[in-house]
């Protein structure tokens, strides 16, 4: 995927002139990319994330992310499949008061 073929720089904003600034955004980008993996086996996990953020090293590339669709055009699509099971995602959120 190399980093969405290269064209990081142009996610950001022209302000960021910054070398040290802007490598801390691409690697930003970089991360988010790893962290929408098509496959959640390829995410990482939370403390990767943060060693991945962290080295200065090169890390590796990401690959599909999650939202990206890819259609077989050479098959046409039939709409008489089988359903398939969705599933909402539920979110519960805490809020944590001082006494």
């Amino acid at each position: 995927m190399e980093a969405v073929e290269g064209r990081s720089i142009e996610l950001l904003d022209l302000l960021v002139e910054d070398s040290s600034t802007l490598h801390e955004v691409l690697r930003s980008i970089h991360v988010g990319l790893f962290c929408v993996q098509q496959k959640p086996q390829d995410r990482p996990s939370m403390p990767a994330a943060v060693l991945i953020l962290s080295c200065e090293g090169a890390s590796p590339q990401p690959q599909k992310p999650g939202f990206f669709s890819e259609r077989n055009l050479t098959e046409p699509e039939d709409s008489t499949d089988e359903a398939t099971e969705c599933s909402a995602n539920e979110l519960t959120i805490t809020r944590v008061g001082a006494r």
